[in-house]
């Protein structure tokens, strides 16, 4: 799942703010929801858990910055915050930090007749998906997932 040019572009204007307080991007998303326009940028820290005050410096900072660079014209709310317990995985890195790890998976068309799966996560190349389900390998193309994240039972 590419990131668009406009989030490339936030990807590369966040990543310095986010270092500078000790933490890095994880994941960066402009969507429309209804009538309205959400940036979404995901800032985590390696060792720790980042703070409720790490995500407000970095949003104001973000905020700043965005004023200056004006790379989106239309109105749109700002949303700075960790990704989450059930964060999804996008990019090499993400699948490669989650190996071992249980992943639920949403399909666009049912795969033997469901469009969600529970699984561990056993790699990841080049867009290739490699879980199993069961104890039972599969091999999924990302490009037909429309989202993987980390399951957490509750």
């Amino acid at each position: 799942m590419a990131y668009s040019k406009l989030e490339m572009k936030i990807l590369e204007m966040a990543q310095p703010i986010a270092v500078e307080c000790g933490c890095y991007i994880y994941d960066v998303e402009y969507a429309k929801e209804g009538k309205a326009r959400y940036l979404r940028i995901f800032a985590d820290k390696n060792d720790d858990r980042i703070s409720l005050d790490e995500c407000e410096i970095i949003s104001r900072r973000m905020s700043d910055e965005l004023d200056k660079a004006d790379p989106i014209k239309e109105n749109y709310v700002l949303e700075v915050s960790s990704p989450g317990i059930e964060r999804r995985l996008k990019t090499p890195e993400h699948f490669e930090k989650y190996i071992g790890e249980m992943v639920e998976i949403g399909f666009f068309k049912a795969v033997n007749g469901v469009k969600t799966i529970l699984a561990v996560l056993e790699g990841y190349n080049d867009g290739e998906i490699t879980v199993s389900v069961d104890e039972e390998k599969m091999s999924i193309m990302q490009s037909d997932t429309t989202f993987v994240k980390l399951h957490f039972d509750f």
